[in-house]
């Protein structure tokens, strides 16, 4: 089983619907994990609600800093924010391989519910795109 670590900024959204995909879709292939440079101290509830819609059990995520990871070893260390990815001080030990995954944050959605609601689908939509093609395809 491979070991991921998946970064953004805020560790609120788009880590956390990564993390729950990658588990979900990945089961016995990968363990995901995520964290963010500068958590934000909650994990969005739209974020879940999203999740539960797609079918996708989320667990009882928390918005945690990456420091939480120094020391351990990741096959896979994935970026979902392009802010998380420019961090200097992204290091972690180990022969792991990067990935940057820009998506756009669901999080500064503005407008009627439907509008935030179909940001976070989007989302959604992109991170399980890239997980079905990036990783599962390579398992």
């Amino acid at each position: 089983m491979k070991n991921i670590l998946v970064l953004c900024t805020g560790n609120s959204c788009r880590s956390v619907m990564a993390e729950a995909l990658i588990n979900h879709l990945g089961a016995g292939a990968y363990k995901a994990v995520s964290a963010g440079s500068k958590p934000a101290s909650f994990v969005h509830p739209k974020s879940i609600e999203t999740l539960n819609r797609h079918g996708i059990e989320a667990g009882v995520p928390r918005s945690k800093s990456w420091d939480e990871f120094q020391g351990h070893n990741f096959d896979l260390v994935i970026t979902v924010c392009d802010a998380a990815a420019s961090e200097s001080c992204l290091i972690f030990l180990g022969q792991h391989k990067k990935l940057h995954w820009s998506t756009p944050d669901p999080a500064t959605a503005t407008g009627s519910e439907e509008n935030i609601t179909a940001a976070f689908d989007e989302t959604f939509t992109t991170l399980k795109s890239r997980i079905e093609k990036e990783l599962l395809n390579h398992a």
